[in-house]
């Protein structure tokens, strides 16, 4: 049994191969509509979500199998019983969880007491499955991963922290760049930078925007994350610098730019940034249900 908690469980052949899978599932999703037939999972959400919520359960439709929702936003999750037995209730009807939660502990303890493969749909400090789609989209339109140049800008977060997994793994280089303070977590950018350098590849962390320069890829997400309530013009002095719009893309060289939203227009990205030529955040979206389709069929059926 297999479980996708960090991105840290699968080898370079994995990752390529659920890459592959996920095109051949966009190409052609009519050859894999029984590949899940009589199987179901449960898709538990602490938090809200437009694009992981409809493509977990439209990956399960397209695979034959049924995906349950569980609307999990009142915090009752651990509270009204204790996650190990939900984990070991779920596992007694389900095939799979998959945990969009507030904290990384959660899945890990579902995990930990269940008894089929739990799925990562974002915590406080991954969200693999968006990282996979990422990459999926930049082999789209560069034709490759491997060394690759992709600039993470603003604040570092869960998103910043599977592209250094994911990245690493594949063999890409990514920068992030971040107000101080506002960097990625530091145990997952070390133990990303060491399997970065057995891939001949580098994970990097930069404070001078002005260092942007020579990247494929231009990367950004919320200012504030998902849970802070914090107001965005409250941090919009900070973060103004790292802002993608049209001179900063213009000075990095990138071919393409992403965002995983929701975006929040006018902060970290511009309209004419958003909707421009060089806007790859829809089919990014996209991706998420193909990628999704994959890794569900990969662990059920493992």
């Amino acid at each position: 049994m297999r479980h996708l908690l960090t991105g840290f469980e699968f080898s370079q052949d994995e990752y390529l191969d659920i890459l592959e899978t996920a095109s051949a599932m966009k190409k052609d999703p009519a050859k894999f509509r029984q590949e899940l037939a009589g199987r179901s999972g449960a898709i538990m959400f602490e938090k809200p979500s437009l694009r992981t919520r409809t493509t977990f359960e439209l990956a399960f439709y397209r695979l034959g199998g049924h995906g349950v929702y569980l609307d999990l936003q009142n915090g009752e999750l651990g509270k009204r019983e204790t996650i190990a037995d939900y984990s070991r209730n779920l596992c007694r009807w389900v095939d799979c969880l998959v945990g969009r939660v507030f904290s990384q502990r959660t899945l890990e303890e579902l995990a930990q007491y269940g008894s089929v493969p739990v799925i990562n749909a974002l915590s406080d400090l991954y969200h693999p499955a968006q990282a996979m789609a990422d990459y999926m989209t930049i082999q789209e339109h560069l034709g490759k991963i491997k060394g690759v140049k992709v600039a993470y800008v603003g604040d570092g977060n869960n998103v910043t922290n599977s592209l250094f997994v994911a990245g690493a793994i594949l063999g890409a280089n990514v920068t992030s760049f971040n107000p101080e303070n506002c960097t990625p977590d530091a145990v997952v950018f070390s133990k990303a930078s060491e399997i970065a350098r057995k891939n001949g590849c580098t994970i990097a962390v930069e404070n001078d925007i002005s260092k942007l320069k020579d990247f494929d890829v231009v990367y950004t997400d919320t200012w504030v994350s998902m849970g802070d309530n914090t107001p965005l013009d409250a941090v919009r002095k900070k973060f103004n610098p790292y802002q993608v719009n049209k001179d900063l893309v213009d000075q990095s060289g990138a071919q393409i730019v992403m965002h995983c939203l929701p975006a929040h227009r006018g902060y970290e990205i511009t309209d004419e940034v958003m909707d421009g030529n060089k806007s790859v955040v829809f089919d990014e979206a996209e991706n998420r249900l193909h990628i999704h389709m994959a890794v569900l069929a990969k662990l059920i059926n493992a």
